[in-house]
């Protein structure tokens, strides 16, 4: 039987547990308000993209992300791949009509 490993160690990957849970939770609010941003836009004959909106968006992630001391390439990162998921649901919702 393989050892335990340390209480420290256990209690700080509870601790991600938790807070990968927190993320995947707070993904799915976000998309459930994108759909309605894309069922808007769609019945309104606006594209799914925003490109000005983007970018306000990269700048204003990449300034929280220096002030939390995350990385903020890697938030840029992060906010992009959540973007294209986000205009494809846009596409999919204005395709269906």
């Amino acid at each position: 039987m393989p050892d335990q490993p340390p209480a420290e160690l256990v209690r700080l990957r509870g601790s991600i547990d938790n807070i990968d849970a927190a993320l995947v939770h707070l993904l799915a609010e976000r998309f459930k308000c994108t759909q309605e941003v894309g069922r808007f836009k769609a019945e309104h004959g606006l594209p799914p993209s925003d490109l000005g909106r983007e970018a306000k968006q990269i700048a204003r992630l990449r300034t929280l992300a220096e002030e939390a001391g995350l990385d903020p390439v890697f938030a840029e990162k992060f906010l992009a791949f959540i973007v294209a998921e986000v205009i494809r649901h846009h596409e999919d919702i204005a395709a269906q009509g």
